[in-house]
């Protein structure tokens, strides 16, 4: 009879020593294992609580990226908040020594000259008809950038 059952002597509910099997694959990445908060234990898929010390499982789902990535976007627009771009503006406006309307012109200004140049960079010439097109908008948009540096010019006051 001792010859069917090998260690005996054992405690039923102490574990048999086994060798550890071999691992040829990483079964999961450090990072993306879950693990208890409180005890470190790792999760068994599915469950809700902690098999190691009863602790609600943290829900990690879907719904909570998609809600990290709406605070990282409510977080974003917190720069576009008034006292922000007030600060920034005061801020812009001592650098520059220009007033509040002079410096919006300026910047209106600086945006034209950029639509001229992006204007000359995505359209495309193919006939001298596409070209003229293009060199109408361009032209627009320098008088625009002209007009509103003119602006600039005449609202900015002087120090006397």
């Amino acid at each position: 009879m001792s010859e069917v059952a090998h260690n005996a002597e054992r405690e039923f509910w102490q574990p048999p020593a086994v060798s550890a099997p071999v691992v040829l694959e990483p079964v999961a990445e450090p990072g993306m294992v879950e693990a208890c908060d409180r005890c470190q234990t790792e999760f068994i898929p599915g469950s809700h609580f902690c098999h190691g010390c009863g602790a609600e499982r943290s829900q990690r789902d879907a719904k909570h990226s998609i809600g990290d990535a709406m605070g990282a976007v409510l977080a974003w627009f917190r720069h576009l908040e008034f006292h922000s771009v007030e600060r920034r503006m005061v801020g812009i406006r001592q650098q520059l020594g220009l007033p509040t309307a002079s410096l919006v012109s300026f910047f209106v200004g600086l945006f034209c000259v950029g639509g001229a140049i992006m204007v000359g960079l995505i359209f495309t010439v193919q006939t001298t008809l596409d070209w003229q097109a293009v060199q109408i908008w361009r032209i627009e948009w320098l008088l625009g950038a002209t007009a509103s540096f003119l602006a600039a010019i005449v609202l900015k006051k002087t120090a006397n």
